[in-house]
C-alpha cells in the first residue's frame, strides 16, 4: 500500500522555492470511528447517517464502497445498492473530539497546519519542529501516531505543493503513502483522469471530456484561449494544475469567516407555527457554535430551500456586531417574520452568522448541507 521514497533524495533542502508539503486524510473517518467504538461493525458495510424518509449517507467505510456507496447519497439509494448497509447516526461531539488528538499529532511536527475539514489537512514541513529533514520519514511517523492515539488509519501524500500532495493522499488509500519527488508532477498529473483534480466537479469534468479531454495530458495540450472561453477565471488554474504547479502556501490558523446550522426535514413544514417551531432549534445550534467559540458577527442570514429544491437567502446587517442570544433570536424571528406566508413548504432551514470578529481560530466544522443536516 506504500510507495515510499529515498531517504534524503525525495526531501532534499527545499531550495528554488520548493516546500515540503503533507497531505493528511483521515480514511472512512466517521464510518471508521464507528467501527473503532464497535467491534461488532468491523468488517460490515456501514453508513453514517439515517436510513429513513430523506437521510442521506454522511460518511461510508469501505466494505460500504465496494457496493457504490458514497457520502452525499440519499440513503434509499444506498440501501437499494447495498440491502445489508448498516447505518449509524451521526456522532460529531466524538468525530470533534477525534480530530483535536489527530491536529495535536500534527503540532509535534509542524505549526504550519492547515486544517481542511474535521479529517484532512496540509502541514508544511519545511522546517519541522524535530529538526527530521525527510518529509517522507514526517509523514510515516505522523500516520503511526495517528493509529497509536485513537485506532484509526491514515493515509497521506508527499511532495513539493499543495495540489500534488491532495492528488497523492488519494492515490494508495486506504491506509496508504504516496510521494510525488520534485521533477515528478507533470507526468504523475499526466496520466490521472481530471475528474481527479481538486476543484474538477462533475460539470466541470462533463465540459471537460466534451472538449476532449480526459487525462492531466489532454489537459496539457490544450490551448488557453479554448479554456479561457469555457471555464473563465477557472482556466489558469486548470492550466498549472495539468503541469503540476501550485504556488500556493499553506495557511495556518484559519479564521472562521462564518458559523452555520441547518437542517433538512423529513416531511415539508407549511404553517407559520411548525417554521417558528423549527427556527429556534436552528437557533439553539447556531448559539452553541457561537457561544463555545466566543464569536460575534454583524450579518445573519435566513436560508429557505423550499419543496422544489430552490434555495433562496434573506439577510440583515448590523451596524454592530450582534450580542448575545437574545438579539440573534430576535434578529432570527423577524427574518422569519418578513418572508410569512411563504410561496411554498420548506424542506431546509438554515442560519448562518458572518462578519465575524473575535472567533477563535479552529478547524472547519463538517461541510455545510446535507452533512449538517443530520444533527
Amino acid at each position: 500500500m506504500v510507495q515510499a521514497a529515498d531517504r534524503g533524495q525525495a526531501d532534499d533542502d527545499a531550495g528554488g522555492g520548493l516546500r515540503k508539503i503533507i497531505h493528511v486524510d483521515m480514511d472512512a473517518f466517521f464510518a471508521s470511528v464507528e467501527q473503532r467504538d464497535d467491534a461488532s461493525l468491523r468488517g460490515l458495510p456501514v453508513a453514517v447517517g439515517f436510513a429513513g424518509g430523506r437521510g442521506v449517507v454522511a460518511a461510508a467505510s469501505y466494505e460500504a464502497r465496494a457496493f457504490g456507496v458514497r457520502s452525499a447519497m440519499p440513503s434509499a439509494t444506498a440501501l437499494r445498492l447495498c440491502p445489508d448497509l448498516v447505518f449509524r447516526p451521526p456522532r460529531f461531539d466524538v468525530y470533534k473530539t477525534v480530530s483535536r488528538q489527530i491536529r495535536a499529532v500534527f503540532a509535534e511536527f509542524t505549526p504550519l497546519i492547515e486544517p481542511l475539514s474535521l479529517d484532512e489537512a496540509y502541514l508544511d514541513v519545511t522546517a519541522d519542529l524535530r529538526g527530521i529533514g525527510s518529509a517522507t520519514r514526517i509523514a510515516e511517523l505522523v500516520r503511526t501516531r495517528i493509529k497509536a492515539e485513537t485506532g484509526l488509519t491514515a493515509s497521506a501524500g508527499v511532495s513539493y505543493n499543495k495540489f500534488l500532495a491532495k492528488l497523492a493522499s488519494d492515490q494508495n488509500k486506504p491506509d496508504g503513502l504516496c510521494v510525488i519527488r520534485p521533477g515528478e508532477g507533470e507526468r504523475f498529473v499526466a496520466g490521472l483522469p481530471v475528474k481527479r483534480f481538486h476543484g474538477v466537479g462533475p460539470r466541470s469534468a462533463e465540459k471537460l471530456a466534451a472538449l476532449g479531454i480526459h487525462t492531466g495530458a489532454d489537459l496539457r495540450a490544450a490551448d488557453i484561449a479554448l479554456l479561457r472561453a469555457n471555464f473563465g477565471a477557472q482556466a489558469d488554474y486548470l492550466y498549472r494544475a495539468a503541469r503540476g504547479i501550485d504556488l500556493r502556501r499553506v495557511s495556518a490558523d484559519r479564521v472562521r469567516k462564518s458559523i452555520g446550522a441547518e437542517r433538512t426535514y423529513g416531511k415539508d413544514i407549511a404553517s407559520g407555527s411548525g417554521l417558528r417551531d423549527a427556527l429556534e432549534a436552528i437557533i439553539a445550534l447556531l448559539w452553541r457554535d457561537i457561544d463555545r467559540l466566543g464569536a460575534k458577527g454583524r450579518t445573519l442570514t435566513l436560508k429557505l430551500r423550499y419543496a422544489d429544491f430552490t434555495t433562496k437567502t434573506h439577510s440583515r446587517t448590523l451596524p454592530r456586531p450582534l450580542s448575545g442570544v437574545a438579539e440573534v433570536t430576535a434578529t432570527a424571528r423577524a427574518l422569519l417574520d418578513a418572508q410569512l406566508p411563504l410561496p411554498q413548504p420548506v424542506r431546509l432551514m438554515g442560519l448562518t452568522l458572518s462578519g465575524l470578529v473575535d472567533a477563535t481560530p479552529e478547524p472547519p466544522a463538517p461541510p455545510a448541507g446535507d452533512q449538517l443536516a443530520l444533527f
